[in-house]
């Protein structure tokens, strides 16, 4: 049996690199500043868009990390999205670049050139830890003068910003102080996130803990294989954070047998990877878990590190847990 999505929709987002100049609490794919500084190169790009292109998807979002790390290199991409004959729906940016107006509009200028008409920039308690939420604002500025279009994502968080210094970063203290000791929390809710990757770590934080026993839901998981996925900078499908695999086989048919604890979990859930893992040697945390999900990472944290297996990132596990910062840390 082969497993495969029969489209690969529109919608499609692009991972140029896990590096970011943020570490921000709700990133499901755990970028931060220490991650690998590896671009998609022109290569593996063009690669990408030509199979996107033959499997249906036309349209693609480019994010991260952060893609203006390496702004050539982003322009490059841009061109081989136009060489595939795919369209960008919008460029995601956490606005960290946007200090030197005359530079802001070259790049954005550059950009418009080559096709490129909207900058989705990142404006929330989370980023404002890492970049002052004054950039995304001169950043949104700076677009309205060069024509480049543009939308914060979320515009709503600007108001409860508002009382802080924009020309800063900010502390998790003082964003607690200026906004609420549960704005964490209540920005996760806001903005409807899933709690993988890094935000895992806000679920544990608060919500209560159950015994894994009862969190073993027995249906297929098949989210794996959604419509809403990505593509990393090395050509892996992202469907669920955690897994890597190759977009080509992904497209094609994933080989039965070939990656078993994608396999395992996809057909019987995280009741049965909870039943094999068991078997291997993994004792679950005696304090319980917050929901199926984080039962599944760790799980699969497990395996990565005592019984790896070809569709595990072992180094998402490691960089999911680290870069969170709890009361008193």
């Amino acid at each position: 049996m082969n497993y495969k999505v029969n489209a690969l929709y529109s919608g499609a987002g692009i991972i140029v690199t896990y590096k970011c100049t943020a570490a921000c609490l709700h990133c499901c794919y755990s970028s931060s500043p220490r991650r690998d500084g590896a671009y998609m190169t022109r290569e593996t790009a063009d690669k990408i868009f030509a199979l996107l292109n033959k499997t249906g998807c036309r349209s693609v979002h480019i994010g991260g990390g952060e893609p203006f790390i390496d702004f050539e290199g982003l322009l490059d991409l841009v061109r081989a999205v136009n060489k595939a004959g795919l369209s960008i729906d919008y460029i995601e940016t956490n606005a960290f670049w946007a200090v030197d107006d005359k530079l802001t509009d070259d790049w954005l200028r550059k950009l418009m050139a080559l096709g490129v008409d909207a900058l989705c920039i990142s404006i929330d308690p989370y980023h404002a830890e890492f970049v002052p939420w004054g950039r995304p604002i001169n950043l949104a500025n700076r677009c309205q003068r060069v024509g480049m279009g543009f939308f914060l994502w979320k515009q709503q968080f600007i108001r409860a910003l508002s009382g802080l210094d924009p020309e800063v970063a900010h502390t998790r203290g003082e964003l607690q102080e200026a906004i609420s000791r549960t704005y964490i929390y209540d920005t996760a809710r806001k903005y409807g996130i899933g709690f993988g990757g890094r935000a895992m770590n806000i679920q544990e934080e608060f919500t209560a803990k159950k015994p894994a026993e009862s969190l073993l839901d027995p249906h297929p998981c098949t989210r794996m294989l959604s419509r809403g996925y990505h593509v990393d900078c090395f050509g892996n499908y992202i469907g669920c954070t955690g897994f890597i695999l190759p977009l080509e086989e992904v497209a094609k048919g994933i080989p039965d047998g070939k990656y078993p604890v994608f396999e395992t979990l996809y057909r019987g859930g995280v009741a049965e990877l909870y039943r094999i893992a068991c078997e291997k040697g993994f004792e679950p945390d005696p304090k319980g878990y917050v929901s199926s999900c984080a039962l599944c990472f760790y799980i699969r944290k497990w395996h990565s590190e005592n019984d790896p297996s070809p569709e595990l990132d072992p180094e998402h596990f490691t960089a999911s847990l680290a870069y969170y910062s709890k009361p008193g840390e």
